[in-house]
């Protein structure tokens, strides 16, 4: 449990680069579907990043998921527990796959508005979800 204070701290500072990289990768794949731009190696870099920046804020939630008091399994598991126990790594790991998917399947398109199309809507569905967890939480967004 000593390192728990650590990684719970770098979980809370990981969701920062998460947050700012997919707000980029929103904007930039907008931008470039709404101005009809090719789809540069830029986007495929920052695309890299944040799944990488996402990939290690996973690992390190479930960590915390084994290694918290806020997440226990028990008969008042859903009355006392539920958020960080169910609802909070589901949603999450719903964002992460949503990330993941729109990253791997947008490397085998040949059409620079349809990878744009995609990114776009797999990783603002991911924002909103992580977002809404986030807020759950009520630990605050910032």
């Amino acid at each position: 449990m000593a390192m728990y204070p650590q990684l719970l701290v770098t979980h809370s500072y990981l969701r920062y680069f998460v947050f700012f990289l997919l707000i980029i990768v929103i904007v930039r794949s907008l931008l470039g579907l709404v101005n009809k731009t090719p789809y540069k190696r830029i986007e495929d870099k920052i695309g890299l990043f944040l799944l990488i920046c996402t990939h290690i804020q996973a690992v390190v939630g479930l960590i915390l998921y084994f290694i918290s008091d806020a997440v226990q399994f028990g008969p008042d598991t859903m009355k006392n527990y539920r958020y960080w126990t169910v609802e909070h790594i589901f949603g999450m790991l719903i964002a992460v796959i949503l990330i993941t998917a729109a990253r791997s399947t947008v490397k085998r398109m040949t059409v620079d508005a349809a990878k744009f199309k995609r990114l776009f809507i797999f990783n603002s569905i991911a924002l909103v979800i992580i977002v809404v967890m986030i807020i759950m939480s009520g630990r605050g967004l910032l």
